[in-house]
């Protein structure tokens, strides 16, 4: 799944805002054209669309009436025309919101965070190149999709919703695995040892996932 595809015609500020919102832990997709923009909605699952109105062949406008044919995906307009006609437009097609240009890059990912918030909730966590989508039970590293088991997904869950914290080898056994599990208690170490190796970047020395001696472990 791609959480933004962007649709912008100029190349340079097109990957200009990538790399902006690869910056914040976004998973992105660049087009330069309407129709393109189309096909890859249509064959991949996109989370909020960024679209620019003046596009060569079939313009923004098409796009997001089109879009809304079908799908209640967010769509956030960026664009140069200013006109009142022209905002009552794209918002009255059922864009989320439209914001001139040029335009301030921190209120533009303010507001995009904040169509996210709306529309999936708070379930995104954050820390650094590391991602957990709570709605999809997904965890990225530097964008790319990690494979976690179901155990070790809930374990980072678990560790990441407490950073900061000492937590009891009990307390984190139970929580996962449940107090009526026939599973060793020893298997944490093993999950915890398992989870090292995808987001540590050297897991014999990690920095996240630290081994607290005589309690247990603790997120950083």
């Amino acid at each position: 799944m791609t959480d933004i595809l962007i649709v912008e015609d100029n190349t340079e500020l097109g990957s200009l805002l990538c790399d902006f919102l690869k910056a914040e832990n976004y998973t992105v997709h660049l087009v330069t054209k309407g129709e393109d923009a189309l096909e890859y909605f249509e064959e991949e699952k996109v989370r909020l669309v960024v679209l620019d109105i003046m596009l060569p062949g079939m313009d923004g406008f098409a796009v997001c009436q089109k879009i809304r044919e079908y799908s209640d995906t967010p769509v956030f307009i960026l664009s140069a025309r200013t006109g009142k006609e022209d905002k009552l437009n794209g918002l009255l097609l059922g864009a989320d919101d439209y914001m001139e240009k040029p335009y301030d890059i921190d209120i533009m990912l303010a507001k995009i965070k904040g169509l996210f918030k709306r529309r999936y909730g708070s379930d995104t966590m954050i820390d650094g190149n590391l991602k957990i989508d709570r709605v999809r039970r997904l965890v990225f590293l530097d964008g790319q999709e990690l494979n976690l088991t179901t155990k070790e997904y809930e374990l980072l869950l678990l560790l990441m919703e407490n950073k900061g914290k000492s937590l009891k080898k009990e307390w984190l056994f139970n929580k996962v695995w449940g107090f009526d599990s026939f599973s060793e208690p020893q298997t944490l170490t093993v999950h915890i040892k398992w989870l090292r190796e995808k987001i540590e970047e050297n897991p014999k020395a990690p920095k996240r996932i630290l081994t607290v001696w005589g309690v247990g472990y603790r997120f950083e």
